[in-house]
């Protein structure tokens, strides 16, 4: 997470993938940068760790409003700019609530669920998610026929109560497992509503708990979709590159 605000960083392919690198860089599943916007508090831009610009990231578009209001660009609420358009989100009670794109329609499979939240998702739900294979039953279908020309994130889901699932996700990019994706979450708490399930939804991730909230229209689509969880630093520093 950098503050290019003054646009003193110059980002390329090679050097996002180097910072990223989790052996010889700073590790990271993605870099993000927050920019000024002339319409909007800030703008953020997203990276996946390959090195190339990517569709929206939820996980990092909470980490980017704490960042932001840690840097004093804004205060509790705010409204900013990413790819995939103007998002509202405020915080309170230390937690982050980001508004999500609406999903005017989810695609309903035989054996899966697929829908854009803001990027692609694949979902699919199963049992003993704990011993799933998640990466490598997530890099078949990410390069299967269907999926390998534009990519897709697949997202393997187990309910555990009434209002409760467990996610795991396949993130293409990073082209592995990661510990929680945002947008991934929601479109699998998108597809729990649609085998069920009522909002919020609660959300165990293996980086963490998250929580998301919706409203189901009387067609097929959902709006005031909201993404809420915590966003804490870890750290921060100077790398010399």
């Amino acid at each position: 997470m950098v503050d290019n605000r003054k646009e003193h960083f110059n980002p390329s392919v090679k050097l996002i993938k180097k910072l990223c690198d989790r052996r010889f860089g700073i590790g990271a599943d993605g870099f993000i940068l927050l920019e000024d916007h002339k319409a909007y508090d800030f703008q953020m831009v997203y990276f996946n760790s390959d090195g190339k610009p990517s569709s929206m990231c939820g996980n990092g578009g909470r980490c980017i409003v704490q960042f932001a209001k840690d840097m004093g660009v804004i205060k509790k609420e705010t409204t900013f700019y990413a790819i995939d358009g103007e998002h509202d989100a405020y915080i309170k009670n230390g937690l982050v609530h980001l508004k999500m794109i609406d999903v005017p329609k989810a695609e309903e499979k035989n054996d899966h669920f697929f829908m854009d939240t803001g990027s692609p998702h694949y979902v699919q739900f199963v049992s003993d998610i704990k011993k799933y294979p998640v990466f490598e039953e997530g890099k078949k279908i990410r390069y299967s026929d269907k999926f390998k020309k534009k990519g897709t994130n697949v997202n393997f889901v187990e309910k555990t109560g009434k209002s409760e699932i467990f996610v795991r996700t396949y993130e293409r990019g990073v082209e592995d497992e990661t510990y929680s994706c945002g947008t991934g979450v929601t479109a699998s708490a998108i597809a729990a509503c649609l085998s069920g399930m009522k909002s919020p939804v609660q959300i165990l991730t293996l980086g963490g708990e998250l929580c998301v909230s919706f409203k189901k229209d009387k067609k097929e689509g959902f709006t005031d979709i909201y993404l809420i969880g915590p966003a804490q630093r870890v750290y921060s520093g100077i790398v010399e590159v």
